[in-house]
C-alpha cells in the first residue's frame, strides 16, 4: 500500500459517508418512525488497518466502495428524538450521517443501545469525552457485565466519573419503552464474553419490528429457535461477518465463532419466501465477497430469497 493511500484514507472514510447519504436517501420530510442503517462492517470497518491484499484495495481505489462498522438508528420524528444502537470507531461519521437525512434532530441521540464490549460495538464512546464534544449525561443502556465493564476500566470509566455519559441499566427480556413509536427488548445471546456479557435487540416500532443480531457464535448455541424469533419480526438483522468456510485460507473457519451467512440460509432454506425476504445479513468482515462490488455473492443471497443490509437505508417502523 502506498502512504499516499494510509494518509487519505481516514479523510476518504468521512467524505464516504457524506457522499453515500447523498445518493442513497434523500433528507425526509414525512412524520413517521424508521430506521436508518448507519454501517454494515464488521468492528474494524471497511478496508481494515494493515490489510495489503486484493480484498482491501477495492476501497482503497473507489471509496464509494468503504463501509462503516455495524449501526444503527431508530429515528422518531414527531418526537424529535432518536436513539443509536451501537457506538462505533466512526461515531463522527455516523452521527454526520443521522443529521444530513434529519437535519432537524438534536446533536446527539436520545439514548446509546450497546450489544457488547468488542471494540467495533462501544469506542465511538470516546467521542463524547472531554477531548471532543464534551458532553452532559447522555445516557448510555448496557447489561450489568457491560456497565461494570465502563464503570471499572478507563478511559471509559472518565466518561461516567465526568458525568459525559449516564449508565443505564438493561435487564435481558426487558421491554423499555422510548417514546409512543418505540419500544426495545434486550436479550443475551452466546458470544466471546471476554470484557462482557452479548446481546441482541428486539425493536417494535409503530408499525413493525425487527431483529438486531450483529454477533452470535453459532445459531445452534442460542437458546432461542431462530426461525420462531423471525417469525415474530418484519425485519431480521443478523450476523452476516464471514460468507462461507475457506474464506480465511489456511484457517479452520468451523473453528470461528460466527455463523456462515451460507449456514445461514440453509437453516432457514425451507422457510417461506416471505419470512426469508425479513432477512438483512450485516456485520461483514473485511474478507467477506458481500463487500465487493462483483454482483455474484449478493446475487447468491438475493436468489436464495434473503437480501444485504444497505448502508444509509432509511424504512419506516
Amino acid at each position: 500500500m502506498k502512504w499516499k493511500n494510509c494518509l487519505m484514507l481516514p479523510l476518504c472514510l468521512l467524505l464516504l459517508a457524506c457522499s453515500q447519504e447523498k445518493s442513497r436517501s434523500a433528507t425526509r420530510t414525512n412524520d413517521r418512525p424508521c430506521l436508518m442503517v448507519l454501517g454494515v462492517a464488521q468492528d474494524a470497518g471497511y478496508p481494515q488497518a494493515g490489510c495489503h491484499k486484493a480484498c482491501c484495495a477495492i476501497p482503497l481505489e473507489d471509496p464509494q466502495q468503504a463501509k462503516l462498522p455495524v449501526s444503527l438508528a431508530l429515528i422518531d420524528p414527531e418526537a424529535n428524538l432518536w436513539w443509536l444502537l451501537e457506538a462505533t470507531p466512526a461515531f463522527p461519521a455516523q452521527l454526520e450521517r443521522v443529521h444530513q437525512a434529519f437535519p432537524g434532530l438534536p446533536a446527539l441521540p436520545a439514548g446509546i443501545f450497546l450489544t457488547h464490549a468488542h471494540m467495533g460495538h462501544y469506542t465511538g464512546l470516546m467521542h463524547l469525552g472531554r477531548e471532543v464534544m464534551g458532553a452532559s449525561k447522555v445516557p448510555v443502556y448496557a447489561m450489568p457485565r457491560m456497565r461494570k465493564f465502563l464503570t471499572e476500566n478507563g478511559p471509559w470509566s472518565q466518561l461516567v466519573g465526568l458525568e459525559n455519559i449516564s449508565l443505564q441499566p438493561l435487564s435481558a427480556d426487558s421491554t423499555m419503552v422510548l417514546s409512543r413509536a418505540f419500544s426495545i427488548t434486550p436479550f443475551l445471546v452466546p458470544h466471546r464474553d471476554e470484557f462482557s456479557e452479548t446481546a441482541g435487540f428486539r425493536v417494535k416500532g409503530a408499525e413493525k419490528s425487527l431483529l438486531f443480531i450483529p454477533d452470535i457464535d453459532k445459531w445452534e448455541k442460542w437458546d432461542k429457535n431462530l426461525k420462531s424469533e423471525i417469525s415474530k419480526v418484519d425485519l431480521a438483522f443478523l450476523d452476516g461477518t464471514f460468507f462461507e468456510n475457506g474464506e480465511l485460507p489456511g484457517r479452520d473457519m468451523s473453528e470461528i465463532p460466527h455463523p456462515f451467512v451460507s449456514e445461514t440460509m440453509k437453516i432457514l432454506e425451507n422457510e417461506a419466501p416471505e419470512s426469508k425476504a425479513k432477512i438483512r445479513f450485516i456485520h461483514f468482515n473485511h474478507t467477506n465477497p458481500l463487500n465487493f462490488p462483483d454482483q455474484k455473492a449478493r446475487d447468491k443471497v438475493r436468489e436464495k430469497g434473503f437480501e444485504i443490509a444497505v448502508e444509509g437505508e432509511i424504512t419506516d417502523l
